[in-house]
């Protein structure tokens, strides 16, 4: 039996749960699964109040919440008054839905049936603290919601980043190979961005403006344009 983490995020004001997933761990990776979704499915929210964990407060979250102008603050240590809302709703969680599971399940089979209990159930239940139903508390407020498009570009905003120098042949290391960058970059550092889950493309980005996807570099074709220009040049 493989124990499960859930990752959980409520709006303050609503008691609307804006997304919840279950993973077999606790990593900074399904903290951003979890924001991704969260994100597209009720908006970007003016502050985040997150805990004091090892994943909450790591430069991941920093980086993603200064991306998306989202003000992050942290709870306060060892104040369990200050999660109240998400530990309420986790006992919740604990009393009227896992006790329904009776079988061993998948994680996705495990999420879906949370999905349908979370958006048909407790979103659409009256909450006691409220006096209504989270969903319609939330829609109260929904004129000052923040959306973003679901696209290539914004996805990006969810990649992981490292700092790279551009050789002056215009070329960087990543994952152990090679890439041309998309500009004049030579001899400038770069941050680039590329997709945690799975390690394709590579996008540069330079003093905070993106550049576009960098080239893997074919050293073979390089090879032979290299050796063709000289042959030209000594030809001439």
């Amino acid at each position: 039996m493989l124990q499960s983490n859930l990752i959980a995020f409520i709006d303050d004001a609503s008691r609307l749960v804006v997304h919840g997933e279950f993973f077999p761990g606790e990593t900074a990776t399904q903290l951003v699964a979890t924001i991704r979704s969260a994100f597209y499915k009720r908006g970007i929210p003016e502050q985040m109040y997150d805990d004091n964990g090892s994943i909450y407060a790591g430069q991941i979250l920093t980086l993603l919440c200064r991306r998306v102008g989202c003000i992050l603050r942290h709870t306060p240590l060892r104040d369990g008054a200050a999660k109240g809302k998400i530990e309420r709703f986790f006992r919740t969680v604990r009393d009227s839905f896992l006790s329904r599971i009776l079988d061993h399940f998948s994680f996705g089979a495990l999420n879906r049936l949370f999905s349908d209990w979370l958006e048909n159930d407790y979103n659409a239940s009256v909450h006691s603290a409220i006096g209504m139903k989270p969903i319609d508390r939330f829609a109260l407020d929904i004129k000052r919601v923040r959306f973003l498009p679901s696209d290539q570009v914004t996805d990006e905003i969810y990649y992981a980043e490292e700092t790279r120098k551009v050789k002056r042949n215009n070329t960087f290391c990543f994952d152990g190979k090679r890439f041309e960058a998309p500009a004049t970059l030579h001899d400038r550092e770069i941050h680039i961005r590329f997709d945690r889950f799975r390690k394709g493309r590579v996008i540069v980005y330079y003093k905070g403006l993106r550049q576009g996807n960098a080239k893997r570099l074919d050293l073979v074709t390089n090879g032979i344009l290299r050796n063709q220009k000289l042959q030209q040049m000594a030809a001439a």
